[in-house]
């Protein structure tokens, strides 16, 4: 999309049906995927973004209170930060396909990496405000339930960071600490792969592929761990 244009009203529909919400203010979502390079006089999301860190916030809080009846604070504030990060933004952000509607200027649209997953995050974050606005609370929880949910659930979600478990890990068995080398990078420069495989001294390697290169080596970090046995695998089903 053009930073000169606004949503069509073809592309308009298809993403309230996505978002599960018909606005009533068409320009809150318009505003809500607009990047301030995109230099229009309707506004930005920057304003949004920050409303709808705090929505997303609560409403996580409140979904893992009531999932989670045994659980600790510890464990609670560990599900929580992972469901609120960039990565897991970014990552409804692309469930969404909300790249193709994002107005940006060319200058970030050069951007890759983790700067560009920023970027994905912080449009699903003023989408959260968007929706907040044009129809309360619990509009705006119905859409979060809708996408977070199911990553709630995943047995995986108190899981401690996998490099620093796999770090610790590596000193404790064998007085080495694990390296990790980029083998690819592949992708056009706004939806990178990075392939990488992390080594411990003592044990075979694991490789991970993903969007960006931290997140590739979580994945091969938590490989090596599932397979050393030090965390239990998830099932096919999380």
């Amino acid at each position: 999309m053009s930073k000169a244009q606004t949503l069509s009203a073809a592309d308009r529909a298809k993403l309230e049906t996505l978002i599960g919400h018909e606005f009533v203010e068409k320009e809150r979502l318009d505003r809500a995927l607009t990047h301030a390079s995109a230099r229009t006089d309707k506004g930005n999301y920057e304003r949004l973004e920050f409303l709808g860190d705090r929505v997303l916030g609560l409403c996580i809080a409140d979904l893992l209170f009531r999932t989670f009846g045994a659980a600790t604070e510890g464990e609670l504030s560990v599900r929580l930060n992972q469901l609120v990060s960039a990565e897991t933004c970014a990552a409804v952000a692309d469930e969404l396909n909300l790249h193709l509607y994002i107005r940006t200027g060319a200058d970030v649209k050069k951007l890759t990496g983790k700067r560009m997953m920023n970027v994905r995050a912080d449009v699903v974050e003023s989408l959260i405000a968007a929706l907040y606005l044009d129809g309360g609370l619990e509009v705006a929880r119905r859409f979060i339930l809708r996408y977070w949910e199911g990553r709630a659930v995943r047995a995986d979600g108190a899981r401690r960071d996998a490099k620093t478990e796999l770090q610790e890990w590596s000193h404790a068995k064998y007085g080495v600490t694990p390296v990790y080398r980029v083998e690819e990078r592949s992708g056009p420069d706004h939806d990178p792969r990075f392939k990488v495989t992390v080594e411990v001294a003592g044990v075979a390697p694991e490789m991970g592929v993903e969007r960006s290169k931290r997140a590739a080596e979580q994945v091969a970090a938590t490989k090596m761990l599932e397979r050393e046995g030090i965390w239990q695998q998830a099932s096919a089903g999380n």
